[in-house]
C-alpha cells in the first residue's frame, strides 16, 4: 500500500486536554477510527528554539522530545491533519512518502 508515515514531535511535558499531549495524539487518531499509531521518548534532541533537551540532565526531565508516528493511507493522512487543524495545537510533523504493508498470515 502506498501512503504516508507522519511523525509528530513534542517535548514529552506538553499537554493538552488534562493528558500528555503525545498520550491524547494516539487516543484521538484512535477515535478517527486510524490503524494505529506508537509514541517513541528521545534521549536527545533540540528544535526550533535549539536548546538541547537531554534525558542525562536531571533539571531537564520530562522536556524530552516524543515522537509519534503513524503509517497512514494519503486519506487517513488527510483525515488526522484536517482534524488537527481545527483544535488550533501547534504541531511540528514530518511527512514521508511510504510504502507499507503486512507480511505473513496468508
Amino acid at each position: 500500500m502506498q501512503g504516508h508515515y507522519l511523525k509528530f514531535i513534542m517535548q514529552e511535558k506538553e499537554h493538552h486536554q488534562g493528558l500528555p499531549l503525545y498520550e491524547w495524539l494516539l487516543r484521538e487518531a484512535r477515535k478517527l477510527g486510524l490503524p494505529g499509531g506508537s509514541a517513541f521518548r528521545a534521549i536527545a534532541g533540540f528544535g526550533h528554539s535549539g536548546v538541547l533537551h537531554d534525558a542525562a540532565f536531571i533539571e531537564l526531565a520530562g522536556e524530552e522530545p516524543v515522537e509519534v508516528v503513524f503509517a497512514l493511507s494519503d486519506a487517513d493522512k488527510t483525515r488526522l491533519l484536517d482534524y488537527l487543524r481545527h483544535t488550533k495545537l501547534q504541531l511540528f510533523y514530518v511527512s514521508i512518502p511510504a510504502e507499507f504493508d503486512r507480511l505473513g498470515g496468508e
